[in-house]
């Protein structure tokens, strides 16, 4: 559910169009067979030709001037960036550059067009069948219904100065280290359907949901009467549904377990994720105004991800530590939770995890 499957067949119609009027051009991939395309990008060659397409068609709309460079030298640049932290001596020397602090504007621009792609590669389901659907996915896969996504701080480390250490306090985070944090939806699958909040890393999830579009969308019931999982960062409402504190039947560690269960997504797809664009590990130096940038490489590297799963690319293998929950960062002064939302999670256990229910699965 990475994107509507109109939206998907609308772009590949459009870049079909593109790809036969620039038939027969050659492009600085070619001459990289596969395995090594794979280790400079972890990316195939498919899905490498269709995001080169569309950066392209992107550019050719909204570019105000012709670019300096090639465009698929300069996404090849970008996306040997993402998968490694760092443009590789290889890739640079393949293609003429040699400037130490060039191949990161290159990067910047590409960034900047790619995540202008989020609207067509990321979409949250906006009719009620689409909806539907989902909810019975997510539902078959961890047994709570009514669910369209889960939701979730992402945290990326960034670095800073000793002696800046006061001016960045705010971006350290529960874990310790200084990072960014986005807010985002999965599906059930690990598509990404929501990004968005690019903040500093001290900043409390449910502020970010309650200053979020998405949250102020699904609190103001625009997308109808459905969930989205949260963690215990979250303050349970009529639309997000947390675990609870202090369960104590049956059914209510029953309701925890298959929360858990569901929750699970986060670690793996974010795992998935620095596995492929290793610029996430990592994101460079913190600075005065530079959200936008680190909000541009995460918001790419999340369309990317989407495509590489339409693609059915593999990440590279699992190396080193698994992706850690973050501590929960609690608002200073924590907000009751009205009656309505608890005695709703009470009954959505009640008639989903009791005794009864659980023996007629």
């Amino acid at each position: 559910m990475a994107f509507a499957l109109p939206v998907w067949l609308a772009v590949q119609e459009e870049l079909l169009q593109q790809e036969e009027a620039d038939c027969g051009t050659s492009s600085c991939f070619d001459s990289l067979d596969d395995e090594a395309l794979f280790d400079m990008f972890h990316l195939t060659r498919p899905c490498i030709a269709f995001i080169v397409d569309a950066v392209r068609l992107r550019m050719k709309k909204h570019a105000t001037k012709r670019p300096v460079h090639s465009v698929d030298t300069m996404v090849m640049v970008a996306l040997n960036y993402y998968a490694h932290g760092m443009c590789s001596t290889a890739v640079l020397q393949r293609l003429g550059l040699d400037h130490v602090n060039y191949p990161m504007n290159i990067v910047s621009k590409v960034s900047g067009v790619i995540a202008g792609m989020s609207d067509q590669f990321i979409s949250f389901p906006l009719c009620a069948e689409a909806r539907s659907s989902l909810a019975s996915k997510m539902e078959k896969s961890c047994g709570i219904p009514g669910v369209l996504g889960v939701l979730a701080p992402a945290h990326f480390k960034i670095r800073v100065s000793p002696y800046e250490r006061q001016t960045f306090k705010s971006f350290l985070n529960t874990q310790g280290y200084t990072s960014v944090v986005s807010q985002m939806i999965f599906d059930s699958d690990g598509n990404i359907m929501s990004v968005e909040k690019c903040t500093v890393g001290g900043t409390c999830e449910q502020e970010m949901w309650d200053s979020s579009l998405k949250g102020r969308e699904m609190e103001e019931d625009v997308h109808g009467p459905f969930w989205v999982i949260g963690g215990k960062g979250y303050r349970q409402s009529k639309h997000v549904l947390t675990p609870l504190l202090s369960p104590t039947s049956d059914s209510e560690f029953r309701f925890n377990e298959a929360h858990a269960k569901i929750y699970e997504v986060i670690r793996t797809t974010l795992g998935t994720m620095k596995r492929r664009f290793k610029c996430l590990l990592q994101l460079g130096f913190a600075e005065q105004g530079s959200l936008s940038k680190k909000s541009n490489i995460i918001k790419s590297c999340c369309v990317l991800h989407n495509i590489a799963k339409k693609f059915s690319v593999a990440p590279p293998p699992v190396a080193g530590k698994i992706e850690p929950f973050n501590p929960v960062k609690q608002p200073l002064v924590p907000a009751e939770i009205h009656p309505e939302a608890q005695k709703a999670r009470q009954e959505l256990i009640e008639a989903n995890f009791s005794d009864v229910s659980s023996s007629q699965d």
